[in-house]
């Protein structure tokens, strides 16, 4: 089989294990018991996969195999469970044939639970608080014992089948794919809590390609939601020479990007969950905000109470150029990550709506400074109706802390609102839509209702309004009207109007009317 087949095979049964919860919970809920249970699975058969590996070439020794399992990427670990005297009851490996075979039990929830638990314990450099925000014994979100039992027998036995071993589905690479084909569908059921957890792919792939991630960078993203993006940089690398960091407030977000990590191979990736505006957890050894070569994002749109608060007061100094409107973050966002960007040579990248574009008051104003800074080097229109959970188009800004003297205040724009596939829920980027911005971007060079560069003084003309429309002319000359050939149909219509009366008034007295 190919690989576009095996993920299908395995995308098409988890989709339908979802059958277990649709109606139940809403969609932004059920993805995280759905994807925690497949990434249990991912675990329990890369485990048995190395087993049998080590069997054979250690001839069933048990000490060996024990010990080399042990330098494994992850470990499993034997879950004891006792009776109230404290007796143990049984001992078994924590993994999902286990839950397998105890699916009949009456308490399946909880020992999915205590599964979970023993496999964060075992592992808690890389698995440490990632199953907290997930209870597979809520009668609240699942039902009461019998429907939550039900449920969950249905969910086991749904994904029972999938057989994710190395030998079975080739490259692990698929895996992460199918992992991140899962959540790009769970968003495009989940409305407005979409834009949460993921960024269309395709507005990924463009942004990344846009910062030129390049070996041995550092790469962060303040909100890193899924983690979508930050793969996606790390993918334009073509190696492992590269470090990823994530901030993400959201519990059950921050656990998805962990999971979602893993599953792409990347072990070492430092995601850390927390507030960025109001609690960064990136500093270096003087206490001091990290550095990064590329910084992305998709923060939330116009982010209302985004810590405003603490602003006048940041000990970072990441507002300096002004403190944005309470109800609107984006320019929040902005300032951290042009501050954690790396002095001559940090590339930032980011998703805002038009409004930043221009806006008035402190938004007016921080815009303004960041121009006069050089730090701004394009602007990108997108199409509407690209993203998950709103219908507003958006835009990706580019920063370049390289930005030489003789690029002085200019800013290449770019409107790349009109080309995209339509859908009936949701449009999309085309690879070829990308290639052209992606080529666009990298040539500078005018193109015809598509792409300008801006000179500081019609910025500054403007007002520093960046409304890409003030750049880019798109208006299309309406075709010349022949009024003498409009005419000459017209008559010629008429008359066929009115041979065809004729004809009709003939018909009708040869039936009697």
């Amino acid at each position: 089989m190919s690989d576009k087949q095996i993920r299908d095979a395995i995308f098409n049964k988890v989709w339908q294990a979802c059958d277990t919860f649709r109606g139940v919970i809403d969609p932004a809920q059920y993805k995280d018991y759905i994807l925690t249970m497949l990434f249990v699975k991912y675990l329990s058969d890369i485990h048995k996969s190395k087993r049998a590996e080590y069997e054979k070439k250690y001839k069933g020794d048990k000490v060996r195999i024990k010990r080399a399992l042990k330098r494994e990427r992850f470990i499993i670990p034997e879950i004891i469970t006792r009776d109230t005297k404290g007796e143990v009851e049984e001992t078994f490996p924590a993994t999902f044939d286990s839950l397998y075979e105890r699916r009949d039990r009456p308490n399946i929830g909880a020992l999915i639970n205590i599964l979970l638990e023993n496999l964060e314990d075992a592992n808690k450099q890389k698995l440490h608080n990632v199953f907290r925000n997930i209870d597979y014994n809520s009668e609240a979100n699942l039902g009461q014992t019998r429907q939550r039992n039900t449920r969950l027998k249905n969910l086991l036995d749904d994904l029972k089948v999938l057989d994710l071993r190395k030998e079975t589905v080739g490259h692990m690479d698929v895996i992460g794919d199918v992992y991140e084909y899962l959540i790009e569908n769970f968003a495009a059921k989940a409305g407005k809590k979409a834009g949460e957890f993921y960024t269309p792919a395709a507005v990924s792939e463009a942004l990344a390609r846009l910062v030129s991630p390049k070996p041995g960078d550092r790469i962060c993203d303040p909100a890193c939601g899924s983690g979508s993006l930050l793969i996606r940089a790390s993918r334009q690398i073509g190696s492992n020479d590269f470090s990823l960091y994530g901030q993400e407030m959201n519990g059950s977000t921050w656990a998805l990007c962990k999971m979602n990590m893993f599953l792409h191979g990347v072990d070492s990736a430092h995601i850390e969950w927390e507030d960025t505006i109001r609690q960064p957890q990136f500093k270096d050894e003087n206490d001091a905000l990290m550095k990064f070569d590329v910084v992305i994002a998709n923060p939330p749109f116009s982010l209302d109470k985004w810590g405003q608060e603490i602003a006048a007061e940041d000990r970072y100094g990441r507002f300096f150029r002004g403190i944005p409107p309470k109800s609107k973050g984006d320019w929040a966002f902005i300032s951290h990550m042009l501050a954690t960007a790396v002095e001559g040579k940090g590339r930032v990248g980011v998703v805002v709506p038009h409004g930043v574009l221009f806006r008035g008051g402190q938004e007016g104003k921080i815009r303004e400074a960041v121009i006069k800074e050089n730090l701004l080097d394009a602007v990108i229109g997108l199409p509407a109706n690209l993203f998950f959970g709103t219908g507003i188009p958006a835009a990706l800004m580019i920063f370049d802390k390289s930005r030489k003297p003789v690029s002085k205040g200019k800013v290449f724009f770019i409107d790349a609102s009109r080309e995209f596939e339509q859908a009936t829920n949701q449009n999309k980027l085309r690879e070829k839509d990308i290639e052209k911005i992606v080529a666009t971007f990298r040539k500078r060079r005018k193109v015809d209702k598509y792409a300008c560069l801006a000179s500081f003084a019609e910025i500054e003309e403007n007002e520093f309004n960046l409304n890409i429309p003030r750049y880019v002319d798109t208006f299309e000359e309406e075709e010349e009207i022949d009024i003498a050939a409009v005419q000459r149909e017209i008559v010629e219509i008429e008359d066929e109007l009115a041979k065809t009366r004729k004809k009709m008034d003939k018909y009708l007295k040869e039936l009697g009317f």
